[in-house]
């Protein structure tokens, strides 16, 4: 069974404290052709269209468009707090391997 992606709380308190929504914006979650493992994720701000997936939370969207939606079944948009960093990820059960840099992966 196909599952759509899911978002942890933690990601949707991010956005929050973004004020994403406040500025009319979403989190898109996209998956294009390149990087070093065959594809890539593309996360960014943008206003939702028609034809995208919504998950709402606390107020908070993230985006998926109808094209990168079958990359990312049951995969976990959730966001961390490192000392390399702040980030976004995706944790996603259908990558059969990923690059060091956390965006790039194959299928």
């Amino acid at each position: 069974m196909n599952l759509p992606p899911s978002v942890t709380p933690r990601a949707f308190e991010r956005l929050s404290e973004i004020g994403a929504a406040d500025d009319g914006k979403a989190l898109r979650v996209a998956v294009e052709g390149g990087g070093c493992s065959g594809f890539q994720y593309e996360i960014a701000l943008d206003e939702p269209k028609d034809d995208d997936l919504v998950l709402e939370g606390e107020g908070q969207k993230v985006v998926v468009d109808s094209v990168s939606l079958p990359f990312l079944t049951n995969a976990v948009i959730d966001f961390t707090e490192e000392l390399i960093g702040a980030r976004f990820v995706i944790e996603n059960p259908n990558a059969t391997s990923s690059c060091g840099c956390g965006t790039s992966f194959s299928m």
